[in-house]
């Protein structure tokens, strides 16, 4: 099984809550279909950058949500004591449940 490891800090300088978290994933993630739909023209506007440009701009957009899907991660983990390593192998095990994954043998 192919899979990406990243690695983001958790951050030392905000104070996080769940509900503040999830408010910034839902914002990050407007942010970055903005920047997928002005590439592809979809927001009626011409792209005025190049696409190496707008696809840096993605991929900017994306590692931010990641950060903020960490950050609530830590929250998680620290206020109300869930087991993400646990709630990780669940989870591989449902999509391998649901067929999105095969795995290798």
């Amino acid at each position: 099984m192919q899979k990406k490891i990243i690695a983001l800090p958790k951050l030392n300088n905000l104070t996080p809550t769940m509900e503040s978290t999830a408010l910034k994933l839902m914002e990050e993630a407007g942010e970055l279909a903005q920047a997928i739909g002005k590439l592809r023209g979809m927001s009626g506007e011409r792209c005025a950058v190049g696409e190496s440009e707008a696809l840096a701009r993605i991929t900017r957009e994306l590692l931010d949500v990641a950060q903020t899907a960490v950050s609530m991660m830590f929250v998680l983990e620290e206020r109300y004591g869930i087991n993400i390593d646990r709630a990780l192998d669940e989870h591989v095990n449902k999509l391998v449940e649901k067929g999105y994954l095969v795995p290798e043998r």
